[in-house]
């Protein structure tokens, strides 16, 4: 059976990766760091391995990864981001996003690829943003975080494909996620006008774009950023 790992995979877009993953035959590590009993729910429901470590620490990383090998997919998925000026965020805020989005990243890549460099195969699929392609206001930490992510996969992709081993990168769009709770029905209203396709993204989108990327059918793609947006950034 094909192993994937997914960090922050109890959150809304990576339980429904995860469950994709799972559907399409993967034995699915579930990575969380705070979220233990909607991780270990999801494990029991898709039959998987719900796994604790913080991906900010390159230690705890390294550890699980020389225990834990033969993975075939790493979806780095683990994100966090604020939303407020960018002169008003602290600086300790602003290192935590890079630490979580770009830098846990890095390390789960860095871990995972020797087992997979020593096989000649693996694929690895990095969740950017919208905002990372164009930049957000009021987000600025998290669009550069993002936009570090999509550098990262098209100069990874190009080191490792010679070993067999693809990088690609899915940029979600506006995706009704519980991160998006807060916002009214009036700006939600306003949101949506400014999607040409007139609906929210649902996570199954993301999940359905990971599935193909991680599939036989993305065996010729490496290094490119799927936008999954519904049109607001083309």
């Amino acid at each position: 059976m094909k192993k994937a790992v997914v960090t922050g995979g109890a959150g809304g877009i990576g339980s429904a990766i995860c469950r994709k993953l799972a559907a399409d035959g993967y034995e699915v590590y579930i990575n969380y760091s705070r979220s233990k009993e909607n991780a270990e729910q999801l494990a029991d429901e898709i039959h998987g391995k719900a796994v604790c470590f913080d991906v900010s620490d390159e230690a705890v990383i390294r550890r699980f990864f020389s225990e834990e090998k033969n993975f075939d997919l790493l979806v780095n998925n683990a994100g966090i981001s604020e939303i407020d000026l960018f002169t008003s965020i602290e600086s300790s805020r602003s290192r935590r996003i890079m630490e979580v989005n770009l830098i846990g990243a890095m390390s789960c890549a860095r871990a995972v690829l020797p087992d997979m460099i020593h096989r000649k195969t693996g694929c690895i699929i990095n969740i950017s943003s919208m905002w990372g392609q164009v930049g957000a206001s009021c987000e600025v930490d998290y669009s550069a975080s993002k936009a570090g992510m999509i550098g990262f996969t098209k100069a990874l992709a190009k080191e490792v494909a010679p070993s067999g081993i693809r990088v690609n990168c899915v940029a979600p769009g506006f995706i009704m996620t519980e991160m998006n709770s807060h916002f009214s029905e009036e700006d939600l209203a306003l949101i949506r006008d400014e999607i040409p396709l007139g609906v929210f993204g649902k996570p199954h989108h993301i999940a359905d774009a990971v599935s193909f990327l991680a599939s036989a059918s993305a065996e010729y793609i490496t290094g490119q950023i799927l936008a999954v947006n519904g049109g607001m950034v083309i």
